[in-house]
């Protein structure tokens, strides 16, 4: 385990209060000074909001905390960083945004355009393009594991995982990963998540009916069964029954070799999250049923992309320690990414699932259904969501990184904002599988 240990003594503690009664080896000189006061009172408890005020208008401070630690041996935390944060681009169907020098620092876009057309109007960041090393390496171990290891897809499927990209995704999402093997912890985790959505719930094969059975027998190959010696073999039998099993059982495996106990129990919870949406939409499904916005807003917090976020620290090599993860403020910056990056996917989705056989639900799809709008006016409001749901990340993250400045806090909640990044460039970039409506 490749982990940066929280000093004995340091918490961020329900309250906020920060203390600082060691100094790492690794931090720069002057240390950090902690605040003189907790946390603010509105990221003390979960779903609270942080007054724009407090949070969007920081000083030459706020944005040396968010830069994190310099000096000798920290450059090789941030391997694409620039003192200079990227001023957002101006969305072309909206007033130009305001710029968040708030937000985590992200690198540098590069100069050569990104294949495919972003969203007009959608407000993200751009990023420079992968490492073609990496994504070579990891596009040759990802597609070996697939298919010598777990047998994931029979032959004709391969243009479908071709075009999938995953490695050029997740070396995106992960630009600070240490080495090839911590890339392919992710990797391999979102193409078995990939493989239990296909095969259980939508395109080849998936049906709503029987699906809790089928999540519940998958998920064990998360989360262990204990039981008696008797019966133990047959469970262990069935991890090998199917493609998403086979694909949940050995993505953990590798997993556990590099997490934590505690950080493989956070990805176990939050796994949980994804199947506990799954079974909402497969409910909806089977019963024919809409839901009002704001509540296919709150399925959408769980079936999300909120599992590939929160292992942003295994990936990078090092750990946010349990009782920062679970603080209500970095809960609710973590749910907020999970819930913009997964709008991202409705609209860069959407001509694809409206061309799929069925009636899918997506944002779009339920705002035109329950608010009478038509299909450009629907679309565009789902354009607006992602953007406050963006807005308010980028502003929570930044409040909380300057009520507590540990560096493992500043340093995973700068790898959840380039996760966040990561995921727009890959929709916008996967013209195989995405296109754009004709609504400018």
């Amino acid at each position: 385990m490749f982990a940066l240990p929280l000093p004995a003594g340091r918490a961020c503690s329900g309250s906020g209060t920060v203390t600082h009664p060691t100094k790492e080896p690794w931090m720069s000189a002057p240390e950090f000074s902690p605040p003189s006061s907790t946390l603010p009172a509105a990221t003390a408890h979960a779903g609270a909001r942080v007054p724009a005020a407090e949070v969007r208008t920081p000083g030459a401070g706020l944005r040396q905390i968010l830069r994190g630690p310099s000096g000798l041996g920290t450059a090789g935390l941030y391997p694409a960083r620039h003192d200079k944060p990227p001023t957002p681009p101006t969305p072309p169907m909206a007033p130009t945004p305001p710029t968040h020098p708030t937000s985590p620092t992200r690198p540098e876009p590069s100069a050569a355009p990104a294949e495919g057309n972003p969203i007009p109007g959608l407000y993200h960041h751009p990023v420079p393009e992968p490492d073609p090393v990496r994504v070579d390496a990891v596009s040759r171990g990802i597609k070996a594991w697939a298919l010598e290891e777990v047998d994931l897809y029979p032959e004709d499927w391969e243009e479908e995982f071709d075009g999938f990209s995953v490695a050029r995704y997740m070396v995106a999402c992960h630009p600070d990963a240490p080495t090839v093997d911590h890339l392919m912890l992710a990797a391999r985790l979102m193409v078995a998540e990939n493989a239990v959505d296909d095969c259980y719930c939508e395109d080849h094969g998936g049906s709503p009916v029987g699906l809790g059975g089928r999540l519940l027998l998958a998920h064990t190959a998360l989360d262990p069964l204990h039981t008696t010696r008797e019966y133990q073999p047959r469970w262990a039998e069935s991890l090998h029954a199917d493609a998403p099993r086979r694909a949940y059982r050995s993505a953990m495996e590798y997993f556990l070799q590099q997490a934590s106990p505690s950080q493989a129990d956070r990805f176990r919870h939050d796994m949980s999250r994804l199947h506990m949406g799954y079974l909402a939409e497969a409910a909806w499904a089977q019963t024919d049923h809409v839901p009002e916005v704001w509540e296919y807003l709150a399925m959408r917090q769980f079936n999300n992309f909120r599992p590939c976020p929160t292992i942003t620290d295994t990936v990078g090599g090092y750990e946010l320690p349990a009782d920062l993860h679970a603080q209500p403020a970095m809960q609710r910056v973590i749910a907020l990414a999970g819930n913009a990056t997964t709008i991202v996917n409705d609209l860069y989705s959407y001509t694809k699932e409206l061309a799929a056989p069925g009636r899918h639900l997506n944002l779009p799809v339920v705002i035109a259904e329950r608010e009478g709008a038509d299909e450009r006016a629907a679309y565009l409001k789902a354009v607006e969501v992602h953007n406050d749901l963006m807005r308010d990340f980028e502003a929570e993250a930044a409040a909380l990184a300057a009520a507590c400045p540990v560096p493992s806090v500043l340093r995973f909640l700068r790898g959840v904002a380039v996760w966040v990044d990561g995921n727009h460039y890959w929709h916008q970039t996967n013209t195989y599988r995405y296109s754009l409506p004709d609504f400018w």
